[in-house]
């Protein structure tokens, strides 16, 4: 049995980021977002979909660039906070600890605790509803060295106890089930690929 239910976005699960934006200290701030996704792998591309009412839209648009940083279980409670209190009333920075670093390519700050950073340039907005979604271009990306194996050089991202939002909900991810292309590969290709 199936029962309908009202249409929605009800594609989860899906990252919980904190968005960092503004150029110059005084204005930085942080939005919590859920709506964010890849748009392209070459050139690398991306969106975040922000409602024209949140205090960070005008500031991106207005610079045209954002951070996103990836999230973790120890970060969780200020995240939450950062998606529920305005930036118009609090400075976020200070009122989280979370620590403003420097990106390489753009005057966006990145957030320091925040395993991965995904610097992006806006080339376009389009105003779809409720939400207005910001498309970027991925500029740079700065990650823990912690979670680069010293002896390939490939990125464990899994290992940082990334969250997720679930319809309402905060979720860790991390439990491997599997790794691409794994369900043609020779079982022995497996076996090396569950170890890397």
């Amino acid at each position: 049995m199936k029962t309908d239910f009202k249409p929605g976005t009800m594609i989860y699960p899906l990252p919980a980021v904190l968005v960092s934006c503004g150029d110059v200290e005084s204005e930085y701030n942080l939005v919590t977002i859920s709506w964010t996704g890849t748009i392209c792998t070459s050139p690398p591309m991306c969106y975040i979909s922000v409602r024209p009412e949140r205090h960070s839209y005008p500031i991106i648009k207005r610079t045209g660039e954002f951070v996103i940083n990836l999230t973790t279980i120890e970060m969780t409670k200020k995240v939450d906070w950062c998606g529920v209190r305005s930036g118009k009333d609090f400075n976020k920075f200070k009122e989280t600890n979370f620590t403003p670093g420097p990106s390489k390519m753009i005057k966006a700050p990145i957030v320091m605790e925040s395993p991965v950073n995904i610097e992006c340039k806006v080339f376009d907005i389009r105003e779809l509803g409720t939400h207005h979604m910001f498309m970027a271009e991925v500029v740079n990306v700065q990650v823990n060295d912690k979670l680069i194996n010293a002896d390939t050089g490939k990125l464990n991202i899994l290992d940082s106890g990334l969250i997720a939002y679930v319809h309402g909900s905060y979720c860790v991810m991390g439990k491997r089930i599997g790794t691409f292309g794994y369900s043609v590969a020779k079982s022995g290709d497996v076996i090396k690929n569950r170890n890397k």
